[in-house]
């Protein structure tokens, strides 16, 4: 056996490094594998920060083409030169992995490269190396879910790996599926010059958002000129030299239609990464739905194995594991490690941004929760107003008797920053009237959040 460790994490994504430096800094001896070549995972490499990158460019890029002039900015002839913004992408993805790997060596964890495979409890294979682990942790992330009838190949049909890489801008993007890693990417190539249609199997977009949320983000990015296919099953996929056509049905059935595309997405959800992980032969159970099943302290049914993040059940989220890796080194060092899933925050990163946490209104009336509701218009705020981004609105729900936050959602500028206030104040149990009460700066977003919080009260100033 080649080393012994109090814990080895297997998987360096966002719950991986992060539960492997916690409990580094806890007092314990640390290993983490990964078989990619440079470590955080999907969201570090392929994911988040790639995706926020061309984001934040592809904004710039339009604001250049269609909104600085607005501000009495002439900037002459804009041009895309889309093979810089991709090395710009990869010099940001860069630098966040240099990042991680600088953080291993200041707390002093190990760096086991390669793919790693539990033997049996307290033993773990990589890449024909044995180690011996106290702990062992499964944080290995989930894959794009494949779509029966359409192949990918990364050229032509695509995941969000290969949608991130394109190196022309397609005529024609086809999203299928209308959750947040399809809309965020679609607004990306949009923003680019591509003709951009989502199509859906259900009814609306993001179906776990506030409903009235959604509508109004369904109606912005028509405005937009995004081509909206609710209610629409895809049959298959076929890619030839030129693009690929498509075969759509209506969702409650009926004549098949061919949609043709330059770039097919596939982008309907990710599941648990766990394939060749030997859990089978170590004995772990999994769920009804093929994650890891643990109990409320991430612990698996064997022993000395636990598991966190995406491959576990909850909101397939890097903060949601980021939270759960904490959690995790605290407890195995005897503290008291916790996460409140009550209010961790979505983000969906178009522009607007939309965000949310805690309850919607759906979710409050199936619960038969007797509650209040305060929204305020970006319409009528003044920061909004001078960015001139002035699409959406904060809506606050408060509990009808104590006035205690319930969820906050939020569809505007900056609305993933805006959500923290929010999300802080649910973690301390305050009430609309306390958002209300506190002093926001002007002119801000804030004021938004604020004005909101009064109208729960029926008071708002400024509309």
């Amino acid at each position: 056996m080649s080393d012994s460790f109090d814990v080895i994490v297997i998987g360096a994504g966002p719950g991986g490094y992060v539960c492997a430096i916690r409990a580094a800094q806890l007092g314990m001896k640390v290993a983490c594998v990964e078989k990619r070549a440079t470590l955080g995972g999907t969201c570090l490499n392929v994911g988040c920060i790639p995706s926020k990158a061309l984001l934040q460019s592809s904004e710039h890029f339009e604001e250049a083409l269609h909104k600085l002039a607005d501000h009495g900015v002439g900037v002459g002839q804009v041009t895309l030169d889309l093979a810089r913004m991709q090395a710009r992408k990869g010099e940001v993805v860069s630098a966040n992995v240099k990042g991680v790997e600088f953080l291993f060596k200041k707390n002093k964890v190990t760096w086991l490269k390669g793919e790693g495979r539990i033997d049996a409890p307290g033993r773990l294979m990589v890449d024909g190396t044995e180690y011996a682990a106290k702990h062992i942790i499964i944080a290995t992330g989930s894959e794009s879910i494949p779509l029966p009838g359409v192949a990918v190949d990364e050229k032509r049909i695509v995941t969000s790996t290969g949608g991130l890489e394109l190196e022309s801008v397609p005529k024609h993007l086809v999203v299928i599926g209308g959750g947040y890693i399809g809309l965020e990417l679609g607004s990306v190539w949009r923003r680019l010059g591509a003709e951009v249609t989502v199509v859906e199997f259900l009814d609306r977009l993001v179906p776990a958002m506030d409903t009235e949320v959604g509508k109004a983000f369904e109606r912005i990015l028509l405005k937009q000129g995004v081509k909206l296919r609710l209610k629409t099953k895809v049959m298959g996929a076929k890619a030839d030299a030129t693009g690929v056509d498509i075969t759509l049905a209506p969702a409650a059935g009926g004549a098949e239609e061919t949609l043709r595309a330059d770039v097919l997405l596939v982008a309907i959800g990710r599941r648990p990464h766990i394939a060749g992980l030997g859990l089978d032969s170590a004995g772990v159970a999994l769920d009804e739905r093929g994650r890891i099943a643990v109990d409320a302290h991430f612990a698996t049914n064997v022993p000395g194995i636990w598991a966190i993040g995406d491959c576990i059940a909850g909101p397939m989220l890097a903060h949601k594991a980021e939270e759960e890796g904490v959690a995790l080194a605290e407890t195995l060092a005897g503290q008291h490690g916790h996460v409140n899933y009550g209010v961790i925050p979505g983000v969906v990163y178009t522009w607007p941004e939309v965000a949310s946490v805690g309850e919607t209104e759906e979710q409050l009336k199936a619960r038969g929760v007797a509650y209040k509701v305060g929204k305020f218009p970006f319409m009528a705020n003044g920061r909004a107003r001078a960015m001139g981004d002035t699409d959406g609105f904060v809506k606050l729900l408060s509990d009808k008797g104590t006035d205690r936050l319930l969820g906050a959602h939020i569809i505007g500028p900056d609305a993933g920053t805006l959500i923290a206030e929010l999300a802080l104040a649910m973690e301390f149990g305050a009430s609309a009237e306390d958002v209300a009460r506190t002093c926001h700066a002007h002119p801000s977003l804030n004021e938004a959040v604020k004005e909101a919080a009064l109208a729960v009260d029926g008071r708002a100033l400024h509309i």
